[in-house]
């Protein structure tokens, strides 16, 4: 199977969409929610995404390369949104956004 060789980017992608998963609803939780719009708009994009792509490569898509890119563009876009917020839920998301923006890199 060809995903078998994406065994690491997968687990990445999974860790990056459950972090932005807790991270968007941690941020609907804050006392300024409409301060944390962008970060929140941002997680859904990202959890969204990298569901997909980890989805996309378990049945084999030969897009591979296309999707990583955009899904590293957006994880590099949120990563930077989330290390805005002092929050650890928001810092936590961007470390897990800079790793998948970084694995997916190198399969683009």
């Amino acid at each position: 199977m060809a995903h078998q060789q994406y065994q690491e980017t997968l687990k990445v992608l999974h860790d990056c969409m459950e972090a932005c998963n807790h991270c968007y609803d941690a941020c609907l939780k804050e006392e300024d929610v409409k301060m944390m719009a962008e970060c929140i708009r941002l997680d859904r994009e990202c959890a969204d995404i990298c569901g997909y792509l980890e989805a996309a490569i378990t049945r084999g898509t030969p897009y591979v390369a296309e999707l990583a890119s955009v899904c590293a563009k957006i994880c590099d876009d949120c990563g930077k949104e989330c290390a805005k917020h002092d929050h650890d839920h928001c810092q936590a998301c961007a470390k897990a956004c800079q790793d998948c923006a970084d694995a997916c890199r190198k399969i683009a």
